[in-house]
């Protein structure tokens, strides 16, 4: 994988009033190399609801859909990973579980990267790299210099998260494999007639992103 990790986060869009179909099915259209459903406040079976309504689209568009936090939830969706944090289910229990699933793992440290690696993930997410408004209570800014650090000894793709948008992708882009963008997905103003726009943004990023 390399370029746009495009993250769907069913809280923004509810405070936007946008369809989390609509909006994914937009970002879709611009072909990221991943797409992660993030449903922090949802019930499981909301949750395990529109993960089935993605993952076709996803599929047909040769996108793999990530579930957050959920392994059981992704397995039964039939999607191709699952994203955990620090604090939820280990990766060597959601190997045990749901061996098919890729899983990621966020990281916020050098230190909790090299604990992630003993894990043996398909990849590992470090951030926030900048500041962020996505997260109420966000970690400590990681920055560049860190990323680049660890991006160049990994042995799995790393993805870059926390404050990303289409300014920033360029330098992203240049210091690692993918860059996760959430807020940055949606334009400025962004309005359900504005879908279009959505998926102009996604292809830039995804442009931005996707460089050697």
């Amino acid at each position: 994988m390399r370029g746009l990790y495009a993250i769907v986060d069913v809280t923004t869009l509810a405070r936007l009033d946008l369809s989390v179909v609509d909006v994914a099915r937009s970002v879709i259209e611009a072909r990221p190399a991943a797409l992660q459903l993030r449903g922090k406040d949802l019930a499981p079976s909301e949750m395990l609801q529109l993960l089935r309504a993605l993952h076709p689209i996803c599929r047909t568009a040769g996108v793999p859909l990530f579930a957050n936090d959920r392994a059981d939830l992704a397995a039964l969706a039939g999607c191709e990973g699952v994203h955990v944090g620090q604090e939820d289910m280990p990766v060597a229990t959601i190997r045990r579980i749901a061996p098919a699933l890729r899983v990621g793992i966020s990281t916020h440290t050098a230190e909790q990267v090299q604990r992630a690696l003993a894990d043996r993930p398909d990849y590992i997410a470090l951030g926030p790299i900048f500041e962020t408004l996505s997260k109420s209570q966000p970690d400590r800014i990681v920055g560049l210099e860190t990323l680049r650090a660890v991006a160049a000894a990994c042995p799995v793709p790393v993805v870059a998260i926390g404050g990303i948008n289409l300014e920033r992708a360029h330098e992203i882009g240049r210091t690692t494999h993918l860059g996760a963008v959430i807020a940055g997905l949606l334009p400025d103003h962004i309005g359900k007639g504005d879908l279009m726009a959505i998926t102009e943004r996604a292809r830039a990023l995804q442009a931005a992103l996707a460089q050697n």
